[in-house]
């Protein structure tokens, strides 16, 4: 696994496989330790006191230690490769994305159990599946499990009651739409094999092997990272933490501000649908009832102007409508999106963790060598392994400003897109009433 394993070996064994070995460094073959070094040189990096903590539950430390150790298909690897902005994943050579439509109600046990059942269509087969959220669901854990460096989406969150609802089914509709398109459009994500398997296999027993086989998976927690394919070229460890320091500066920052304007767009949606539409009303009303107070003056030369005022007042009414009804095209639309980036942005702070968690070991080992409690090797495999991680978190970190800017840019087009039309609704219903004062 050229580049991988953090400075490991790779023999191919004959079998297609790649057998992975994490131990020695860098460094390791080019120049022989003294014997008498050798002897003192007993000092390992220690394992972390907190057995709960990212880092250990990862299985980073198991893979910092050089304790990983597996078999690495081709199929299974994971490229980073040196882009013009830093690492990146290497590029997806088959993009494809995925349609979610048509969510109808099913039954089974002659009727006594009912879900709701969700068509995909993914775009590089055209061959439809149906899941159910407890499909989506499952598949997110084996994610969870299976990357603990890459941000996987969060799906929209269960709920008890009210599943069989129009408003809720359309709600979760569009959050796994989301939730599908940041999983097609992610290089890694996209590619692996019990994501593929959600979206081609249309056969129930093909399904439940598939399932059990990705229950089953051996590359997972320290032998993910031995999938890893990363750049010969040593990182530089200050750079690495100065820019892993800097996104961790920027996702707090993002989290507050993308909550803020979530409570802010929720409250004006919500002023929109109740408030605003009553307020308009209400002046359509006050001038209904002037134009009702008009004609009790009985004179022909009135009527015209009775008629525009009362028109005027069922344009206002419109006008309320077309307020209660705007927050579905423009504000709903970039709430689901801020909710979709929560979600990643409480991914970063464990991702981050394994990282620091590398990093710390780094550290750990290159003191011992300079007390001359470690040899120069077993830091130099410390080191290689960290780079690894590293280059893998910062592969995850472009890919996540990538996808945000086109995103966002996206969905503020929309956003003022239907703002626009939106308001050029309104200026037209004015615009009608006005002209009815034309003949008066």
């Amino acid at each position: 696994m050229a580049g991988g394993g953090g400075g490991g070996y790779s023999d191919f064994d004959g079998t297609g496989r790649y057998k992975v070995s994490v131990g020695g460094g860098r460094r390791a073959a080019s120049g022989s330790v003294s014997s008498a070094a050798s002897a003192k040189s007993t000092a390992t990096v220690g394992r972390n006191l907190n057995r709960f903590s990212t880092f250990v539950k990862s299985g980073g430390e198991a893979f910092i230690l050089g304790e990983a150790a597996g078999f690495v298909k081709d199929g299974d690897k994971i490229c980073v490769v040196l882009g013009p902005h830093g690492p990146e994943w290497q590029e997806n050579p088959y993009p494809s994305s995925c349609s979610i439509d048509e969510p109808t109600k099913q039954t089974k046990f002659k009727g006594i159990k009912s879900y709701i059942s969700y068509r995909l269509v993914p775009s590089h087969t055209q061959s439809q599946v149906n899941r159910r959220y407890k499909h989506f669901d499952w598949l997110y854990g084996r994610l969870v499990e299976k990357f603990p460096v890459i941000s996987v989406p969060h799906i929209p969150e269960k709920q008890a009651t009210g599943r069989f609802e129009e408003d809720f089914i359309s709600k979760r509709k569009k959050g796994l739409i989301l939730w599908m398109n940041h999983m097609t459009s992610h290089p890694v994500l996209a590619r692996c094999d019990v994501f593929q398997h959600f979206l081609t296999c249309n056969d129930e027993k093909a399904w439940k092997q598939g399932k059990r086989k990705a229950e089953k998976d051996e590359m997972v927690g320290a032998n993910f990272f031995l999938t890893l394919s990363t750049p010969p070229t040593p990182l530089d460890l200050q750079e690495v933490e100065s820019r892993v320091d800097g996104f961790k500066a920027f996702t707090k920052r993002m989290d507050e501000s993308v909550f803020q304007l979530s409570h802010t767009a929720n409250e004006f949606a919500r002023k929109q649908v109740v408030g605003f539409k009553k307020e308009y009303q209400k002046v359509g009303t006050s001038f209904r009832l002037l134009s009702q107070a008009f004609e009790m003056d009985q004179q022909t030369f009135s009527v015209g102007l009775n008629r525009a005022i009362a028109f005027t007042g069922d344009a206002y009414d419109a006008i309320g409508e077309l307020f209660a009804e705007q927050p579905k095209q423009d504000i709903d639309p970039i709430v689901d999106l801020l909710g979709l980036y929560q979600g990643h942005l409480t991914n970063f702070p464990d991702i981050i963790h394994v990282q620091k968690g590398a990093l710390t070991k780094v550290k750990e080992s290159n003191r011992h060598v300079e007390e001359g409690k470690m040899e120069l090797h077993q830091a130099d495999g410390v080191r290689d392994r960290c780079d690894t991680i590293s280059f893998a978190t910062l592969a995850e970190i472009h890919h996540f400003h990538t996808i945000r800017v086109s995103d966002f840019k996206t969905q503020m087009q929309h956003f003022l897109k239907q703002q626009i039309n939106f308001y050029q609704k309104v200026t037209q219903k004015l615009e009608e009433a006005l002209q009815k004062y034309d003949g008066v």
